[in-house]
């Protein structure tokens, strides 16, 4: 019988192979990948919320995440950021 599970269920067993790509994305030129970087990545670009997957799914996601992704996702979160900082200076009259 197979698992089905949803992804953040399994999220405590995925650390290896989230560490895994953290270190494979950092040899490819982006330092500062972490393993929660891309969990939040898969969670908003690849599964868009918390489907049920099996175990060895959601491990295929993980190392099937190609870099163009993890930029695209990187860049979109930056420019969210960025615009939340301009509001709240914008609110408080700071800037």
């Amino acid at each position: 019988m197979e698992l089905v599970k949803a992804v953040e269920s399994w999220k405590q067993e995925l650390l290896p192979v989230l560490k895994s790509k953290a270190e494979e994305l950092q040899l490819m030129g982006y330092p500062k990948a972490t393993d929660e970087d891309i969990w939040m990545c898969l969670v908003k670009k690849v599964w868009k919320g918390n489907p049920e997957k099996r175990l060895y799914e959601v491990v295929q996601d993980i190392f099937h995440l190609s870099s163009n992704i993890y930029m695209s996702y990187l860049t979109i979160d930056a420019y969210q950021d960025d615009d939340l900082l301009a509001s709240i200076a914008a609110l408080t009259g700071k800037s």
